[in-house]
């Protein structure tokens, strides 16, 4: 069996997450919560842009890195419904409730928001159990992530297996050459399945939760290349976007830069300017 190797900051986010999964279906059986997803209408489908590089663009109302993000007037939804109105492929919603002040009410808010704009949102946790994945579904989103070093291999299969059953893509997050190692070989058996996957390599250091952009480059050469690529944490420039498509990454997921922007959506613009072909 593999060693998951870990930090005292995803141990924490791990034990804290099980028990919100466990609470919840002492509330709400998961036989109750599937048919509650399985009645959901379908959420917009994930869509890359043929001219290029495309964004995942993040809600996230506080980190543990930076704090507080935006002031307290800050419309959050208004925002998110500008990333995608700016051409975001997808929007990302933090729903920890401890160390980023998120909720599941936000992610159905969202959903409901974007659902008339044809971007899907995504629910961004530290996913332990399948119960959650069917909570993602049951308020509308359409992708969730999930972090490989965090879960045994046939938990990330099983993870893997329910989001494909409710069409939702996945985003499996990866700090390291194990990590992308290990999603070769899960990756390397669901070939031709029909289902959305995309590798995320997230640049922040796990014990300090400073970023290490060089990391990036490092990884590059380890992304499995039949699957599209996304640059995670420390992006938030069109140079560092361009620098991220120049090292073989498709998208970035951009949080706290268009969290703290006064214009995200012409933050969004510049990347795109940057990063996309013009289509004749």
């Amino acid at each position: 069996m593999r060693e998951i190797a870990t930090s005292r900051f995803l141990d924490e986010m791990a034990r804290s997450s099980a028990q919100r999964a466990a609470s919840a279906a002492r509330l709400e059986p998961i036989g109750a919560l599937e048919r509650r997803a399985r009645a959901r209408a379908p959420a917009p489908l994930l869509h890359l842009s043929m001219q290029g590089f495309d964004v995942i663009a993040e809600i996230k109302l506080r980190s543990p890195a930076a704090g507080v993000l935006g002031s307290s007037s800050d419309d959050w939804l208004s925002r998110a419904a500008s990333y995608a109105r700016a051409g975001a492929a997808a929007v990302s919603v933090l729903t920890e409730p401890s160390r980023f002040d998120g909720s599941l009410e936000q992610l159905g808010l969202a959903a409901a928001k974007l659902a008339p704009l044809g971007v899907p949102v995504m629910r961004k946790d530290f996913l332990v159990d399948p119960y959650q994945i069917l909570e993602a579904r049951a308020e509308g989103a359409g992708g969730v992530l999930v972090i490989l070093r965090m879960l045994p291999q046939s938990r990330i299969l099983e993870l893997l297996d329910v989001a494909a059953e409710h069409r939702l893509f996945v985003l499996l997050e990866a700090f390291d050459g194990a990590d992308l190692a290990l999603a070769a070989e899960l990756l390397s058996v669901r070939a031709g399945r029909a289902e959305v996957i995309l590798i995320g390599v997230n640049s922040r250091d796990l014990q300090t939760l400073e970023v290490v952009p060089e990391r990036f480059a490092a990884l590059a050469p380890q992304l499995p290349r039949a699957w599209p690529a996304v640059a995670e944490s420390g992006v938030g420039s069109a140079e560092e976007a361009a620098a991220m498509q120049a090292l073989g990454y498709r998208l970035a997921l951009i949080g706290t830069a268009l969290m703290v922007h006064d214009d995200p959506a012409a933050l969004l613009a510049h990347i795109f300017a940057a990063t996309r072909t013009v289509s004749s």
